[in-house]
Parts: C-alpha cells; sequence; structure tokens
C-alpha cells in the first residue's frame, strides 16, 4: 500500500543535530495520520507520500522545517518562590504563553532566588538531519481520520 492522504504510516526514526550528535532514536515504532493533519512536518510527510513500506530517507530539516527558530520573548524569569520544592533544571511545567494558549516550559537555569524558564522547543533553532524508516503502511479507521491521530499500539492511546 502506498503513502497517500488517510493512511496510517508506522516507523522508525534517528535525529541528530548539525554536529552529528544524537538527539533521538525510537525504540519502538511511531504512528502518524497522513494527510495534512499537522501530526508531523510537511516535509516528512512531502518525503514519504506515494512511498510503500520498506522506504528509508535521510531528511536535512532546517528550524524553519522542524522546530522554528528561537524566540528569547519565551524566556522567562521567574521567583523560585513561585515553585514546589525540588524544581530541578530539565523539568518541565504546563503553563500558559502571554496569548493565553497553554506552552510546556523547560527549566533552563536556577539562579539563587530565580527560576529561568524557556517555552521554546529543545531543538528550536536547530538544523536537523532525520533519518526514516517506514515499517508499516494502513488504511486509517473512520474514528482516526475523525480523531486526526493514529489510535493503536504506535499511535495515539484514549
Amino acid at each position: 500500500m502506498k503513502i497517500t492522504k488517510d493512511t496510517v504510516v508506522t516507523m522508525h526514526h534517528k535525529v541528530v543535530n548539525a554536529q552529528g550528535q544524537l538527539l533521538d532514536k525510537t525504540q519502538e515504532p511511531t504512528a502518524y495520520l497522513h494527510g495534512g493533519y499537522d501530526n508531523t512536518f510537511p516535509k516528512i510527510e512531502e518525503a514519504l507520500e506515494g512511498q510503500e513500506v520498506g522506504f528509508s530517507t535521510t531528511l536535512k530539516l532546517a528550524p524553519a522545517d522542524a522546530f522554528g527558530e528561537r524566540d528569547e520573548s519565551l524566556v522567562q524569569t521567574i521567583p523560585k518562590t513561585q515553585f514546589p520544592a525540588g524544581v530541578k533544571v530539565g523539568g518541565q511545567l504546563r503553563g500558559r504563553a502571554d496569548d493565553g494558549q497553554e506552552q510546556v516550559f523547560t527549566v533552563a537555569k536556577i539562579k539563587g532566588d530565580k527560576v529561568i524558564l524557556d517555552g521554546n522547543h529543545p531543538w528550536a533553532g536547530q538544523h536537523l538531519t532525520l533519518t526514516l524508516k517506514v515499517l508499516e503502511v494502513r488504511a486509517a479507521s473512520a474514528e482516526e481520520i475523525t480523531h486526526r491521530h493514529a489510535h493503536g499500539a504506535h499511535g495515539h492511546h484514549h
């Protein structure tokens, strides 16, 4: 079966940065609903469109094609007293950005009585090399299309 709109693609991936440092590698396959549902980057969908099981590719993604450029306005300094005891660098918190949208913030640094939070994705601003291997392609269920994401073993669980 070819990868087209409303198919579920199961794959392995590996991500390295411009320095060749491994950032992520799947241990278990991951699945996404193909066809413009914002479940993966458009460049990935472009590369996989029309392909079949066994297809492998390596993509070079500029920041604009992946996690975007860093936005320094997403870095905030908050008094440590506003955090629970045990806050640690690298920890993640959910909060609201200035526009009211839910945002994930990473504790970037703790300096004395201040905590520096970063709302950028950790890989924002980076050029990435992504290696993909397609393991399975199947027709999406009506429920997956309605929910706009893959379900099941390697997709989203409800």
